[in-house]
């Protein structure tokens, strides 16, 4: 048994985030031209409010919020106290009789007790008296935190006003972004670094996001659960969130000694399982600390959605039936360093076609009893609002009032189970757009979109609102075994985890190393990085989320300059759309990848957006017929259009915009060389309206947008055309841990000195070659490569025969021919991508 002991190392020059010779800079500033903001030591709060800021659209607004969220706190208390101890119920249900001096009609404050009626049944209730308690504990400490959170956000406000200049709801982030970068060199927010890069402020922004992250792609958190009944189910809810966060991040005894730095002790190998063993305790303390207050967090939880659902279930009962993007899906189809608004707009843009891809599973036998249920209730319910409208008095009669409103909600419920006659089935070509926007897909969905296996698996990352709420009030409940029983098994690999996966960057502190979307370190072979990643499986991230998200970082930050290996590999990607679209235009375009892509969008996306993005005529006036009818006109248009591609950009496309529209409606803006101005063609100049920044902002994100999709899209049909006749390894759904053993890796291709981890199984599919022991070890001096844990050494020699893994949760992935048939684009689903935005010559 080999034993691989490896230490934390500090990353200085693997990445391009500091200039040269800058990596040890101590900024010095003479003491009287320092600025209020010279030096702030928590870059990391600081950054995170002014982004909360911007969100929030200013300080009135968070303001308003807060003192709203105390109120609401107090409400819900007082109220339900009241409703339980202070309302008599059998005057309010006429069960007695009340007697008046003037008049028989009985009022509401009839039903109310006397406060000293009221106030003894309080005092005599031991609950309610220890509900108050916890919730006036709770509520002062909610004040406190509000207290201290408006001095802050006061003088973020301060810092907007006087630093940055700017009038939040006016300005998108990526121009607050690119005022914060200017202003470093004027006032030294970070003294680390003389010069801030986008990547550093989204570092700071999202370093546990990160992790999540990261943790999430490579299946080392608990969230997925094989029951009896219910088969592959993810359970993920902000309570298990919340825990996870509070053990790993900023709860006391936390692996993380302040906001930017992993303690000492984690960085070290030697004394790991000794760590294992006190975050497994920990776990169990908190785990049992959760089962405690189970009962008081699964009232509130409970109350709090009945106040809060009640009311819009009322006004419309279709809203359970309605679908959102689960927050296990937000998790996993999140890319790293990717904000919450950009993720939020992102899935937004494919809510429409994943409802309707997940309408066309509408069960036959459940239409059936659907319509005929809402024929009868809809008969009673006609009867019974004619009979109201002849005469009101029938209002009066007992339960009258209650059955026209359950039969109401029951006719709703139905509706919302008959399918649209007019809907055509078009699962495939529904994915399709549904993968252009959230950009991540397990390979066997691909040409099995009409199975019921790949719906049931969608709907883990696209549920219903009612199985969201179900789940939220059934967290109290089940979080803690999860903590107990399934966290704390993984102790040993979490603490190998954060030491493997984290680096010290100079200028932003100990950062999750996927976030730094380096091909090298954690690209994967099969997702165009092969020749170019020294990965091995273990330090791979899957489904292509390292190319992935480099490649949106690049499109959402254009003036971000990427180290040397992402650069090639971005240039790389534009130089094979460009080569493949040169084949295209030779007569081969049934076999390109860029042509591939581009239809795939073109017949959900507007054209008229993909004809300004492609910018030349003959791609402009291009019509992709739902045929191969077309090809030899669609080879010039992809050919001519794939020099614009290759150097596609947010600027370039901007420029490209703004020189097609007319002078007199296009706002004027600042043309500052990126070298020697942190602003971009999206800061507008004081000249312009505010309604026309907006709307060059707008037309600016839907080209970046829109830019992403196709790149997304060209990646994953190279991603399916080089697993063709392989066995393909996607690890969306892999086997728990004690299964990984099951995959053997083949010797002559996997390095040997790579240690073997329960969750990470050394079954390599890299095409890199075979290092020797002392090989490895130099690279693990280099502070390359990190691995950490106990391992056994690869043993057996000739060649093993390769078994075929199953994904984790035991879906099995068919091998399938290389043709499909081309699926029928829906009609009317232009409105599914960004709205159509028409050049004008």
């Amino acid at each position: 048994m080999a034993h691989f002991d490896t230490e934390y190392q500090r990353l200085e020059t693997s990445y391009n985030d500091s200039p040269p010779g800058e990596e040890n800079l101590l900024v010095h500033v003479p003491e009287g031209t320092k600025s209020q903001w010279h030096h702030i030591e928590n870059l990391d709060l600081f950054f995170q409010r002014i982004y909360n800021m911007h969100q929030k659209n200013g300080f009135t607004c968070m303001l308003l919020g807060e003192i709203f969220e105390l109120v609401q706190l107090v409400f819900v208390v007082a109220f339900t106290v009241f409703l339980a101890n202070c309302v008599d119920y059998d005057v309010l249900f006429a069960n007695k009789f009340v007697s008046h001096n003037n008049t028989s009609k009985v009022t509401l404050p009839d039903a109310f007790l006397t406060v000293d009626v009221c106030s003894a049944r309080i005092r005599d209730n031991v609950a309610v008296i220890f509900i108050l308690v916890i919730s006036g504990v709770f509520w002062l400490h909610r004040l406190v935190k509000f207290i201290y959170n408006i001095c802050c956000y006061w003088e973020i406000r301060s810092f907007y006003i006087n630093a940055l200049k700017t009038d939040l709801p006016y300005f998108t982030w990526q121009e607050v972004q690119a005022r914060i970068v200017e202003i470093q060199k004027e006032h030294q927010i970070c003294i680390h670094k003389k010069e801030l890069t986008e990547l550093d402020i989204y570092h700071r922004i999202l370093r546990f996001k990160n992790y999540m992250v990261a943790m999430v792609n490579k299946s080392l958190l608990p969230v997925r659960f094989h029951a009896p009944l219910l088969g592959d189910w993810v359970f993920y809810t902000r309570g298990l969130k919340y825990n996870f966060e509070l053990i790993f991040f900023w709860g006391p005894g936390s692996l993380f000694e302040n906001e930017w730095s992993l303690k000492a002790e984690y960085k070290r190998g030697g004394n790991r399982l000794e760590l294992a063993e006190r975050l497994s305790s920990r776990i169990l303390w908190i785990g049992v600390a959760n089962l405690l207050l189970c009962p008081v967090i699964l009232v509130w939880q409970i109350l709090y959605a009945f106040f809060s659902y009640t009311e819009v279930i009322k006004r419309e009962p279709g809203s359970l039936g309605a679908r959102c993007w689960s927050l296990y899906g937000r998790c996993y189809l999140r890319h790293f360093n990717e904000l919450d608004h950009e993720l939020m707009s992102r899935l937004s843009k494919g809510y429409k076609a994943s409802s309707k891809y997940m309408n066309c599973f509408m069960s036959p036998l459940l239409t059936v009893l659907a319509k005929n249920v809402a024929f009868f209730a809809g008969s009673i319910l006609a009867v019974l609002i004619t009979l109201t409208i002849y005469d009101e008095d029938v209002l009066a009669v007992e339960h009258v009032l209650s059955t026209i409103t359950l039969l109401g909600v029951c006719v709703t419920v139905c509706r919302s189970f008959i399918p649209d006659k007019h809907m055509v089935f078009c699962p495939e070509q529904l994915l399709k757009v549904i993968l252009a926007h959230i950009h991540y897909m397990p390979d066997h969905w691909q040409g099995n979109a009409h199975r019921y296996e790949t719906r049931d698996q969608f709907s883990q990352l696209f549920q219903y609102k009612a199985v969201f709420i179900l789940e939220e009030l059934l967290s109290p409940v089940i979080t803690p075994f999860i903590l107990i029983f399934c966290l704390r098994r993984k102790s040993l690999e979490i603490i190998d985890f954060f030491r493997n996966f984290t680096v010290e960057v100079v200028g932003v502190g100990d950062t999750c190393s996927f976030a730094q979307m380096d091909v090298r370190q954690h690209g994967h072979p099969a997702w165009m990085s092969a020749g170019k990643t020294e990965a091995s499986i273990y330090q791979q991230a899957e489904d292509g989320k390292t190319e992935l998200s480099l490649m949106h970082f690049a499109i959402t930050n254009p003036h971000w300059q990427p180290p040397r290996e992402s650069t090639h590999f971005i240039s790389q990607l534009k130089e094979k759309v460009q080569r493949e679209a040169s084949t295209a235009h030779q007569g081969a375009i049934a076999e390109s990848h860029a042509f591939t892509s581009i239809h795939s969008l073109q017949s959900e996306e507007p054209r008229s957006l993909i004809a300004n993005l492609l910018g030349p005529p003959p791609l402009a006036s291009l019509h992709l017929g739902r045929d191969g009818s077309l090809a030899n006109q669609a080879s010039v248009g992809v050919a001519d259009g794939a020099p614009t591609l290759r150097s596609l950009s947010p600027l370039s496309a901007s420029l490209h915009m703004r020189s097609s529209y007319p002078s007199s409606r296009m706002p004027l803006a600042r043309h500052d060389p990126p070298t020697a101005s942190g602003t971009d063609a999206r800061t507008v100049s004081s000249g312009s309206s505010a309604w026309e920044g907006q709307l060059t902002s707008m037309v600016l994100s839907e080209y970046a947008s829109t830019e992403m999709s196709i790149h997304a899209l060209y990646m994953h049909e190279l991603h399916k055309q080089q697993s063709r006749g392989e066995l393909s390894r996607h690890t969306w759904h892999r086997q728990e841990s004690d299964d990984s053993s099951e995959s053997v890796i083949d010797d002559a291709e996997a390095p040997r000195n790579l240690p073997r981890s329960s969750t990470f199984p050394c079954s390599s599919t890299s095409a890199a070659p075979p290092q020797s022991h002392q090989e490895g070890a130099a690279l693990q001096g280099a502070g390359q490569r990190r691995y950490g844990g106990t391992s056994d050494a690869l043993s057996g020699s000739g060649r093993s025969q390769r078994t075929a893994r199953m994904p984790m949760g035991g879906w099995v992935e068919e091998m399938h021919s290389a043709r499909h048939h081309e699926p029928v684009p829906e009609e009317g689903s232009e409105d599914e991508l960004p709205p159509q935005i028409h050049k004008v010559t």
